[in-house]
This record gives C-alpha cells, structure tokens and sequence, in this order.
C-alpha cells in the first residue's frame, strides 16, 4: 500500500510507578530521522524506542514527545543523611556539655545543614517500565502509521487520476506519431529539391538517403514505446506493499526525460500542445510522490 510521510499518533499507559504519554508525528525527508524528547530516567531506553519506529516505517522526519503525566516530585525519594546528621549532633552536645548550657539540639539547625537531606530519583522496576515503553509506543507508532496509510490513499488515488490523463494523451499523440516522420520528410524533400532545381549534377540516391536519416531522427516511436513501459512499471509501483517512494521518483525521472525528448524532436504544433499539459501534469505528480514513503 501507497504510505505517505506525513502522520500523527499518540499512545498512553500506565503502572505502578507512573503513567507515560507518548506522542509522534512525521514529515517528508530523505531518509529516516528519529528525534525523541523524553525524561532523563528514560535515556537507557532510547535504542528500544528508536528500534519500535524503525521496525514500522523506513522514512520520514519523525519527533516523538515521551511524557510522564504524574507530577515529576512524586518520582523523587527524600531522605536524611543520617550519618552526617549524626555527627552534627554529636558535635553541637559537645558544645552543649562544654559550656553547660541549657540549650538542646534543634531541629531546625540540622535542617539547614548543607547535604543534610538526600533527594534522588525513586528507582523504576525496568521489567515494567520496558513493558509500558513497548506497550505506549506500539500504540503510537501504528496510529500514527494508519494516518500515514490513509494520507496514502488519497496520494495514490490523486496520482492515479494524473497519469491517466496522461495515458489518454499519450494514446492521441500515438494516432499523430506516424505521419509525423513522413510529412517531415515530404517538406525537406520539397525545400532541399527548391534549393537543387537550378543544379543538374547530385547524387537523388545519396539525397533520399540524407533525408530518411533526418526523418528518422524525428520520429517519437522509440520513446512512446518507453514511455508505455515507465507507466506500466509505475502502475506496478502504485499496487506495491513495500514502501516505493524513490522508486516513484526515479522513474519519474525517466518519464520526464522521455517527455522531453518527445517535445523536442517532434515539430508538430499539436504534439508541442500535448507535451505541455503533460510535462505540468508531471510535475504535480512529482510534488506528490515527495511525499510517499
């Protein structure tokens, strides 16, 4: 099927430790760019979830957004060093003892004791957490490839509809094609036996000759018959399970080229009419296939 680049998904889930939001969206490019913004704890998970991505699409510009819904406090443990806590007290009954004072040691001093406290992130059970990543970016990632496929679609059907009109010109250029040589050469003929009727001695065999030649080289036969083939190879592109976007754009390299060569070697007024509306019918399906996957 017919996939274009440009799609948006979102999945979410949660477990006994947080609940994680997923979101991704894509756009044209070359090849396939992942860039993924997601919470610090979650860095030892990049390769799993670019590995996700990969193993359903093969290009694109993709920016996924990994969020943890809860309050990111809730995720951190606080506790006391109670060692170094310790000693502080140790020390200030000391002073307390020295100088018999009436004094006790208060709380609020040991509190505003630098590093008195610890905060460090509450450790994730990475089973689960491996599963919720799974779990939250498969969601996404096929939502966001079934946007891609009914974009596809609507490119496919919008395609299909152009080189159509296009075969339809092709065919009326078919019914032109033969007797362009032969009225190419019954005016050459005409104009070089003009310029020969005051000259008696030349070679009629050797002038026939040089005239088919030059006829020959007017002739469109040999392109419409490429041309028939790339509009075959693309109709097969277009059923294609497997992503074809450079494909696409390679052949319609070649059916521009051969477009071209038709325009230029035919001095048919209407031919020169019909190369026109193809060549911009062309380009609209170029700028189409920019963005299938």
């Amino acid at each position: 099927m017919i996939s274009s680049m440009t799609g948006y998904g979102q999945g979410k889930t949660q477990n006994e430790d947080f609940k994680l939001n997923v979101e991704m969206k894509s756009v044209n490019n070359r090849y396939l760019d992942i860039n993924i913004r997601l919470p610090r704890k979650f860095n030892p998970y990049e390769d799993l979830m670019k590995a996700i991505i990969k193993s359903k699409i093969s290009r694109g510009k993709v920016d996924v957004f990994v969020n943890l819904e809860k309050s990111e406090r809730e995720d951190v443990v606080v506790k006391p060093d109670l060692p170094l806590l310790e000693r502080y007290v140790e020390a200030y009954q000391k002073i307390i003892d020295h100088f018999d004072l009436k004094e006790k040691v208060d709380l609020n001093k040991l509190l505003r004791i630098q590093d008195a406290m610890i905060v460090e992130d509450r450790e994730i059970n990475e089973e689960t957490t491996i599963a919720a990543i799974t779990e939250a970016f498969n969601m996404s990632v096929d939502a966001m490839v079934d946007m891609r496929l009914k974009e596809g679609d609507k490119l496919k059907l919008d395609i299909l509809e152009k080189t159509d009109k296009i075969k339809h010109i092709l065919d009326d250029i078919k019914l032109l094609a033969p007797s362009i040589s032969l009225s190419y050469r019954d005016k050459m003929e005409q104009r070089i036996h003009d310029l020969l009727d005051q000259i008696e001695d030349y070679d009629q065999d050797k002038l026939n000759m040089e005239i088919a030649i030059f006829a020959d080289r007017k002739d469109i036969n040999e392109e419409l018959v490429r041309l028939d083939s790339h509009f075959s190879q693309l109709d097969d592109l277009m059923k294609s399970d497997e992503p074809v976007g450079r494909k696409l754009d390679f052949l319609l390299q070649e059916i521009n080229r051969e477009v071209n060569t038709v325009g230029s070697k035919s001095p048919d007024y209407d031919i020169s009419n019909y190369v026109v509306v193809m060549k911009s019918e062309l380009e609209k399906i170029r700028e189409q296939i920019q963005n299938i996957e």
